[in-house]
């Protein structure tokens, strides 16, 4: 009898704590609808180690996640959005932490986050985002036909 008390299930554990998810369900892709991450899920779905996201809180200020009362650090899907456009900053196109934190500043964060979906955000040339505007269109055009 007391092995089955021991014995619980992951989803029994998370729901019993309380603040450390509130998961409906998980679509399999990493990112659920979940409203908070621990750390290590967080490094599990961005490719990211903890130990970087730590480092990655101290140098991008703003980038800081919420504690739980047991100061766990408890991300929102926004700061995994927040995440990943840095990775791709740092690791992608190879800027310094400096620059990535300068090329941030000049779009602003609201800009940045929407325009990765034409990976327009970190082309200054105005030519050369209408022309993957432009490529974009016809590729949905071609479908829609």
């Amino acid at each position: 009898m007391a092995d089955k008390s021991k014995k619980r299930s992951a989803g029994d554990a998370s729901a019993s704590s309380g603040t450390a998810s509130c998961a409906s369900s998980d679509t399999g892709d990493g990112k659920g609808d979940k409203r908070y991450y621990r750390i290590g899920e967080v490094s599990k779905i961005t490719g990211v180690e903890a130990y970087v996201l730590r480092y990655w809180e101290s140098q991008f200020r703003w980038m800081a996640p919420a504690k739980s009362r047991s100061q766990q650090r408890l991300y929102r899907k926004r700061d995994i959005e927040i995440i990943q456009l840095i990775k791709r900053l740092l690791y992608d196109e190879r800027f310094t932490i400096a620059g990535a934190k300068k090329k941030l500043q000049e779009l602003g964060m609201s800009r940045a986050l929407d325009a990765p979906q034409l990976d327009l955000a970190l082309d200054a040339d105005p030519r050369t985002q209408l022309r993957r505007i432009r490529e974009a269109l016809r590729e949905v055009r071609a479908a829609l036909v």
